[in-house]
């Protein structure tokens, strides 16, 4: 529990010192304030959709069948 409280205390300070730069950047009207943040939103959204299609394509054949066939057992019972 001790851990995880003082990952979440650096998470807030850095999401803080973040926002920090980020509004000073903006005031300053620095061009960079907005594309390296923008730029890091992007990029994360890339590599999640990356590893969901990674998962997805690396997912065995009989699980997939199988998620198939229980849709259709509860599509038949709720009719």
């Amino acid at each position: 529990m001790e851990r995880s409280r003082t990952i979440g205390t650096l998470l807030m300070a850095v999401s803080a010192f973040q926002m920090l730069v980020f509004a000073l950047g903006v005031l300053r009207r620095s061009y960079l304030a907005v594309a390296l943040p923008t730029l890091a939103a992007v990029g994360a959204v890339c590599g999640l959709l990356f590893w969901v299609g990674y998962t997805m394509t690396k997912m065995e054949p009989e699980l997939a069948e199988l998620d198939v066939e229980e849709e259709a057992e509860l599509q038949a019972a709720s009719a």
